[in-house]
């Protein structure tokens, strides 16, 4: 089976479409059904996103199929998908050997926890 064309010009703006629905949907849920403060629900339903993303890129890599590129998982990490980002890397063993992931990760995490304790405190 060949890849599309289409998939080579674009895998940025196709994956980060996917991850934007997702993260609409997975949010849409969460807000429904509970009662949770939306930051929270920020965060939870970015990283759900991020976790299913390395675990799928995850996947693609031993299979050689599409890839996720990097700057949409940097992307979602930066977006408050940090919690998930950590531990798809945890469980999955994916992205462990590049440092630029352990940068954007720790970043985000410092800008989210500055960003929870100045909107909670």
């Amino acid at each position: 089976m060949s890849k599309s064309p289409r998939y080579h010009r674009a895998p940025k703006r196709t994956f980060s479409l996917v991850a934007i629905a997702l993260v609409a949907l997975c949010g849409l849920g969460l807000a429904l059904l509970t009662d949770w403060n939306p930051f929270a629900i920020w965060i939870l339903s970015v990283s759900v996103i991020t976790f299913l993303m390395y675990g799928y890129d995850k996947a693609q890599a031993q299979q050689d199929g599409p890839r996720i590129p990097e700057i949409v998982l940097h992307g979602l990490a930066l977006a408050g998908g940090f919690l998930g980002g950590w531990l798809g890397r945890a469980v999955f063993h994916h992205k462990t050997r590049k440092p630029i992931f352990t940068l954007i990760l720790a970043v985000s995490t410092v800008i989210y926890i500055v960003l929870a304790a100045v909107l909670f405190l």
